[in-house]
């Protein structure tokens, strides 16, 4: 029953009457900015998890998780001593380079993966972004190419033009070195959403490599069944292997990517958590004013026999369920927010043409609602709303009752 009639004191003190106009304006602002601030953590974290699920999923699905190359031996015997590891899923072929590519006038540097079409699929997810032709055509016409639908934007060029590729391996001529370059046609184009749409093409091994001159080291893409133990999974393949083998993982490459979505997450929670902080302290003052106001309230509990703990308990109550509601009301309307986000932005980027999504690896806002997000924003914002609540629930309970029936009176 205590508990019972000081949480119903404390839940009367939120319906402000028609004599505390004040304390309800005051209410509302403190309110108010508590809802933005856990709406503004809601939506930021929503889309810094989004970003690293992309990157995870989707950029990692079509780049490789680790590279094996052989400088000289047998790739025979080396793929299948790579496909013994009970780690590794699958293996493909793989040759890589660099250079450009030029046509209609336009220039971009790219780099170029060397792949076998029909065993690519088992290792990368290409083959679901493709929206012309497919990795398969690559096989059409020897010197052929699959590029990203931003990169043949780029470009100006379409399904069947040619396009001339520079590499930067040099040949000597009779009037000194001179860069290769060959003439590729373009067979198919894929579009991932993704920064590899506009800095990778793919043609096969067998043209690279003559391209290349057979300089460049074969050797072998892998699928990990676990993405996160790829550097020590392509070092146990070094060490193991019976031949001298190079590898990298794809923390090595991309691993500052993700390292970075990781930090900027962490910073923005604790930065985001201090405006959450200074919204819930706002809870202080509105508090402070309704114990000045409900003076007399208190000392006619207080003589009624309500001990100071009780007084204290009413108000850390009263203070903690107006930080429920702002808490609350700021999830619903974060989450809200940031489901609809990506089209918000995409539709002020294309009306005022900012390009807001042009240098991130993924040229959209990807978003992913976590539970334990969300548990975790309550929790912690809840969390500083009791903090702040203890100040003034202390001042109300130190009142003295005889002073304010005086006051009152």
């Amino acid at each position: 029953m205590l508990a019972d009639w000081r949480l119903s004191v404390a839940s009367r003190y939120l319906r402000a009457g028609v004599g505390d106009k004040l304390t309800s304006f005051t209410s509302m602002i403190s309110g108010l900015g508590l809802v933005l601030a856990v709406a503004i953590l809601t939506i930021v974290l929503s889309v810094m998890n989004g970003f690293e699920k992309e990157l995870r999923e989707r950029v990692l699905g079509v780049l490789p998780h680790g590279i094996v190359s052989l400088p000289d031996g047998d790739l025979e015997a080396l793929g299948k001593e790579l496909l013994s590891h009970g780690s590794v899923i699958a293996i493909a072929p793989l040759l890589e380079g660099s250079g450009l590519l030029l046509a209609n006038g336009r220039m971009a540097g790219i780099l170029v993966s060397g792949v076998d079409p029909d065993r690519e699929s088992q290792v990368s997810i290409l083959d679901e972004f493709f929206i012309q032709g497919s990795m398969h055509d690559l096989t059409s016409q020897r010197f052929s190419l699959a590029i990203g639908k931003r990169l043949a934007e780029d470009l100006n060029v379409a399904i069947g033009d040619s396009v001339n590729f520079v590499s930067p391996e040099v040949q000597m001529s009779l009037v000194g070195p001179l860069p290769t370059s060959r003439r590729f046609t373009i067979a198919a184009i894929f579009a991932a959403g993704a920064d590899v749409d506009k800095t990778q093409v793919y043609t096969s091994v067998e043209a690279l490599s003559r391209l290349q001159k057979g300089r460049g080291s074969v050797g072998f893409r892998l699928l990990t069944s676990d993405l996160f133990d790829a550097p020590e999974i392509v070092r146990q393949l070094i060490v193991t292997s019976k031949q001298r083998i190079y590898g990298s993982s794809w923390t090595q490459r991309y691993g500052n990517l993700h390292g970075a979505i990781h930090m900027q997450k962490k910073t923005m929670f604790l930065m985001l958590m201090l405006l959450v902080a200074v919204a819930a302290f706002n809870v202080v003052s509105n508090l402070m004013m309704v114990v000045k106001e409900k003076a007399g309230d208190i000392a006619i509990i207080r003589t009624m026999g309500a001990s100071t703990n009780a007084v204290r308990i009413i108000f850390i109550t009263h203070g903690v369920l107006v930080g429920a509601v702002g808490v609350t009301i700021g999830l619903v309307l974060g989450t809200g927010l940031a489901l609809i986000i990506d089209d918000v932005v995409l539709t002020m980027d294309g009306v005022l043409k900012l390009g807001l999504m042009d240098e991130y690896f993924i040229q959209y806002l990807p978003v992913d609602i976590r539970l334990e997000d969300i548990l975790l924003i309550a929790v912690s914002s809840l969390a500083i709303c009791f903090i702040a609540t203890i100040y003034p629930a202390g001042k109300a309970a130190k009142a003295n009752p005889v002073e304010a029936l005086q006051y009152e009176s």
